[in-house]
């Protein structure tokens, strides 16, 4: 019986379908990031690789098989962050990736209101919203809530002195899952220089999952959004809202443009 399983065209099917899926996953990784020049370098080894080996050239054979493991030793090195991320968002996704994030943003307009009236009052505030990748590992770090969200909730939490203000609110579930949240800051070494540690908070656990994070810049009351590794600044409120969908992919009509000039801000904290 297990044999007649084996050979089921079934298993070639179940084989070339876990394959697309790699390689599909492979692509999502390494689309628009520095990987792609390490994935090149290497699909040249390979070629050079094959030239040698077919004309009888031995020592140049033994130099690029060298090469070779040193580049998947450097590989590891060097990617170590986008490594860690990478595998760090496949465990914790629910179903492994296979199950879709959700359409809507929690309480949407309740949150807008509150990003609306932080950003008039001056308030710096960071807020996280899961999607599809668990965030339980941060939530765990910061003060549980388990509180609805509403905006005078948000902006109580982030004005000061209050006790929680310091550090980044997590919306999971529905809720206020937790705040006071210290998020893994980014390590792009050249982010420092333009961005404070608030924003570059963000971009961090942007990189570690699939959330959206929406950052209130205390000093120039700006509005950012970041999203897998990226950030948006100097958002406008109707910005913010045609950012959040086309993230979800929403397809209502909208009746407002964002504005055609560049967003830019200075450094803030």
């Amino acid at each position: 019986m297990w044999e007649a399983i084996t050979n089921s065209p079934v298993i070639d099917i179940l084989d070339i379908l876990i394959v697309a899926f790699l390689l599909y996953r492979l692509i999502v990784f390494i689309k628009d990031t520095r990987v792609i020049q390490m994935f090149l370098g290497l699909g040249f080894l390979l070629v050079l690789s094959y030239a040698s080996s077919s004309m009888g050239m031995i020592v140049v054979g033994r130099i690029i098989d060298t090469l070779q493991t040193v580049w998947v030793i450097a590989f590891i090195i060097i990617f170590q962050p986008e490594l860690r991320s990478a595998l760090t968002a496949l465990g914790l996704r629910r179903g492994f990736g296979l199950m879709r994030a959700p359409d809507e943003i929690p309480a949407e307009q309740e949150l807008l209101e509150a990003v609306s009236r932080m950003s008039k009052r001056g308030l710096g505030a960071l807020i996280v919203i899961e999607r599809e990748v668990r965030l339980n590992n941060w939530i765990k770090k910061g003060v549980k809530l388990d509180a609805e969200i509403s905006a005078p909730t948000l902006e109580s939490i982030f004005t000061v002195p209050g006790p929680l203000h310091d550090g980044a609110v997590i919306i999971s579930n529905g809720k206020i899952a937790a705040a006071a949240v210290i998020l893994p800051i980014t390590e792009r070494e050249e982010l420092g220089y333009v961005l404070g540690t608030r924003h570059r908070a963000g971009i961090g656990i942007s990189e570690h999952s699939d959330a959206i994070v929406i950052v209130v810049s205390e000093e120039k009351r700006s509005i950012s959004l970041c999203h897998e590794g990226e950030i948006r600044r100097g958002l406008s409120m109707d910005d913010l809202q045609i950012e959040l969908e086309r993230i979800h992919l929403r397809k209502r009509k909208r009746t407002r443009r964002p504005s055609t000039e560049k967003p830019t801000e200075p450094r803030s904290t």
